[in-house]
């Protein structure tokens, strides 16, 4: 579960909001599949769940998102009441929730009390006003996209922001890498210039995958230690600018001659 964090602020404000957890449920498509709607009219599925209030001085009675029917119908979409083997509580969107593996969390609503399938997206203002983003596809900065698939990212887990590394020779981390596809390739670089590949496990289903490197170091001083995730389709994770940007530690290394 992948929060996008405030779509109010900007991209290079975001900070990790992730979880690896394990969800039960009824998956959408049975459910779907029971109430028979016209599914060529039905282009979306729209889920409400039952928050209001206001936001960014914009009010709405209820939390309202909507899917593309393709992405509704496939088989890890679930309307989720258990998280890790317990009854989902009220602190976590339940007694029911939607959960959307591969794509952010606002997508995923909580508390959730109806679903319908409508033949347009959602009119609310959590997809025309919020939850949308710059297409980074398009040249000239100017396109949006809604905020749907987790493109891919990473974190560096070891070494630890400011660690001081005694010696010359080889600096062994790791970190955790996910995103919508499969992450294939993760490569750790100290300057920034070249970069080594690093070992990935390989995913089971949506979880965070492992990542282990090992760099060498030729000289004492301050490094910077980044990581860079590439996904199956090849899409590889941005250095700057974007909230799945690639992440940065920075060490020292110490001589461990007196």
């Amino acid at each position: 579960m992948n929060c996008y964090g405030s779509p109010i602020n900007p991209p290079t404000q975001n900070v990790w909001r992730i979880g690896n957890v394990k969800w039960t449920g009824v998956p959408l498509h049975y459910l779907l599949s029971i109430s028979r709607p016209d599914l060529q009219r039905g282009l979306f599925v729209w889920s409400d769940g039952l928050d209001s209030g206001e936001f960014a001085g914009v009010s709405a009675e209820r939390y309202q998102m909507d899917l593309p029917i393709k992405k509704a119908l496939s088989c890890k979409v679930l309307v989720a009441y258990e998280m890790n083997g317990q009854p989902l509580t009220k602190e976590r969107g339940g007694p029911v929730r939607l959960v959307v593996p591969g794509w952010f969390g606002t997508n995923s609503t909580k508390w959730l009390c109806r679903l319908s399938v409508q033949a347009t997206r959602s009119k609310g203002p959590f997809t025309t006003i919020f939850y949308n983003e710059l297409d980074p596809t398009d040249s000239e900065g100017v396109r949006k996209r809604p905020v749907w698939r987790v493109e891919p990212d990473s974190m560096i887990v070891r070494p630890r922001p400011d660690d001081v590394i005694v010696g010359l020779g080889y600096i062994e981390g790791w970190g955790r890498a996910w995103g919508a596809d499969e992450i294939v390739r993760v490569e750790v670089s100290l300057d920034g210039d070249s970069w080594d590949e690093a070992i990935v496990s390989p995913r089971k289903q949506f979880e965070w995958q492992l990542f282990f490197s090992r760099v060498e170091v030729h000289r004492t001083g301050r490094y910077h230690i980044q990581a860079r995730a590439t996904d199956k389709s090849g899409t590889q994770q941005p250095l700057t600018g974007r909230r799945n940007h690639v992440p940065t530690v920075q060490i020292w290394v110490q001589s461990n001659v007196p």
